[in-house]
C-alpha cells in the first residue's frame, strides 16, 4: 500500500503565498518523478509542476515564476511553494508520484486525496 498525504491548502487573497506539501509512505522502492496537479470546476485535470529524482523541474506556463516545487528523496516528500497567487489559480491540488513498489515492475500513478486553494480577489 501506498499512501500521499498532502498538506497546506486554503484561502488566500490575491498576491498572497501558499505553501502545499506532500509525504508518500508505503512500499515504496523507488519514485521517478513527483508533481502537482488541479482541478478547477468543470475543467479537466492539468499538470501544475514536477519534479524527477535528479531535480529536473517542469513547470506549467502559467504558474512559471510564482511557483518553485522542490523535492527531498530521502524524506519522499514534495513541496510546492505558490507566491502571487490569482484567482484563477483557485482549484484542488493533487499530488502525484510516479514510483515502484518492488524492483522489477512498472512505474505506476499514486495520487493524493487534493487540497483546496481558494485565491479571493
Amino acid at each position: 500500500q501506498v499512501q500521499l498525504v498532502e498538506s497546506g491548502g486554503g484561502l488566500v487573497q490575491a498576491g498572497g503565498s501558499l505553501r502545499l506539501s506532500c509525504a508518500a509512505s508505503g512500499r515504496i522502492f523507488s519514485i521517478n518523478a513527483m508533481g502537482w496537479y488541479r482541478q478547477a470546476p468543470g475543467k479537466q485535470r492539468e499538470l501544475v509542476a514536477a519534479i524527477t529524482s535528479s531535480g529536473t523541474t517542469n513547470y506549467a506556463d502559467s504558474v512559471k515564476d510564482r511557483f518553485s516545487i522542490s523535492r527531498d528523496n530521502v524524506k519522499n516528500t514534495v513541496n510546492l511553494q505558490m507566491n502571487s497567487l490569482k484567482p484563477e489559480d483557485t482549484a484542488a491540488y493533487y499530488c502525484n508520484a510516479v514510483l515502484k513498489t518492488r524492483w522489477g515492475n512498472l512505474p505506476t500513478d499514486y495520487w493524493g486525496q487534493g487540497t483546496q486553494v481558494t485565491v479571493s480577489s
